[in-house]
């Protein structure tokens, strides 16, 4: 028999040439490795980039407004509005009333001429009424007022109307009879055909009630569920059945939630249409299913070792996961929690099932109030035929943008607030 070894025992040779070959190629499949998954970082970086531009260059627009000066002689205007008859009980019924809209034109035509009220928006009604309701005075006196311009003229102040509407906005800038201020209303008001009296307080009010229905609804219920499933269920075929149906409900399609929406809540429950309870209801079914796993995994991962020490000194089994268990996969829970709110706050197609797409002209005062949500906001302006909705519907994606910026932010801060280490 031989004696030799079963393995050269001579070190490698990195001398050689094949072995040369080699590691130059492990060393420029590593580089080439690495230059891709740089060039894919920046690729996404560059399409965020360019997806924030093209949003903030289309939306600071919408947070602006174009008013024009218009002086208005209410002592002989058609007005015919008793100064006194605004300080009592009856001041709403007589603004209601008055004919802010003929005084407006009277004006608009001896100033501007013939089409002078073309060049004032719908909107400018109210806020003379608004100027008459705080000083009733200006009944008796020539007032100047800054009012809303027409659709033409304010997308002529921002460069990008018709060249008639540009040269006349030019010729009223130059005048010193123009100005472009913040837009005030578009925070404060709600849905309007008119996109200079536009708002979307309405919507964003319609999405935090649904937010608050979702939450309440789907938390408390996905916790419990997954310490139900992690700490207490048995290890059977229904357990298993369980898991697998709440894993695939998370990927089901956002409509069919919808459908199943306006199958049960309003078809069966008689809920009233378009009001938040009910799109919160719906976003809950859709968001559980994310909380419950969410909430698994987050349990899952607390140590085997804090349950055994919490029994070993006597603790009880609910006291075990109350008080030990929870507190630790807190932050992983709230966590998923908020992301999953923030996927509900972006969803359109569930909330259009429910007839949550009606036009809503003030915003909701409760829970069952007829409102409307952000996205579905932006889906019906982005269909106006009207050019002065576009940067109203970049505005809008600007604040939803924000809102799921502050959900976020709020995820990681509650996660670094309530993650302990061991």
């Amino acid at each position: 028999m031989s004696d030799a070894p079963l393995t050269d025992p001579t070190p490698t040779n990195w001398g050689n040439p094949a072995m040369q070959r080699r590691l130059r190629r492990r060393y420029s499949a590593e580089r080439n490795f690495r230059l891709l998954g740089l060039a894919a970082i920046l690729l996404s970086a560059g399409f965020l980039a360019f997806l924030l531009v093209s949003m903030m260059a289309n939306g600071i627009r919408g947070f602006s407004q174009t008013e024009l000066r218009l002086e208005v002689d209410f002592p002989r205007s058609s007005l015919f509005l008793d100064p006194a008859a605004l300080r009592g009980f009856g001041a709403d019924q007589a603004l209601a009333n008055a004919d802010f809209e003929r005084a407006i034109a009277e004006a608009a035509v001896a100033r501007y001429g013939a089409n002078g009220a073309a060049l004032f928006s719908e909107s400018g009604r109210l806020r003379v009424r608004d100027a008459v309701r705080e000083d009733p005075s200006i009944l008796n006196r020539n007032a100047v007022l800054w009012l809303p311009a027409a659709t033409e003229i304010d997308i002529a102040a921002k460069s990008r109307g018709s060249l008639q509407a540009e040269r006349l906005y030019r010729q009223l800038a130059d005048a010193g009879r123009v100005r472009t201020g913040l837009n005030w209303s578009f925070l404060t008001g709600a849905d309007s055909t008119d996109p200079t009296q536009v708002g979307i307080w309405g919507a964003f009010k319609g999405s935090l009630l649904t937010m608050i229905v979702t939450l309440l609804i789907a938390f408390p219920i996905g916790v419990l569920s997954a310490v139900y499933l992690e700490e207490y269920a048995p290890r059977n075929r229904w357990t298993d059945m369980i898991e697998v149906s709440v894993n695939n409900l998370a990927a089901v399609p956002s409509i069919i939630f919808g459908l199943l929406g306006l199958a049960v809540f309003l078809n069966s429950w008689h809920l009233p249409r378009s009001a938040p309870i009910v799109g919160g209801l719906t976003l809950a079914l859709m968001t559980m299913p994310v909380i419950v796993i969410a909430g698994r995994n987050a349990i899952k991962s607390v140590p085997p070792s804090i349950r055994d020490a919490a029994l070993g000194i006597g603790a009880s089994r609910i006291q075990v996961v109350f008080h030990h268990v929870l507190p630790l996969a807190l932050p992983g829970i709230l966590t998923g929690t908020i992301i999953g709110m923030a996927r509900a706050l972006g969803e359109t197609a569930p909330l259009l099932m429910i007839g949550m797409r009606a036009f809503i002209s003030a915003p909701p005062g409760g829970f069952s109030d007829p409102a409307t949500a952000l996205p579905v906001q932006i889906f019906l302006w982005s269909d106006e035929v009207s050019r002065g909705f576009v940067e109203k519907t970049s505005a809008a994606i600007i604040v939803l943008l924000v809102f799921l910026l502050a959900m976020n932010g709020l995820a990681i801060y509650l996660r670094n607030k309530f993650e302990r280490r061991w």
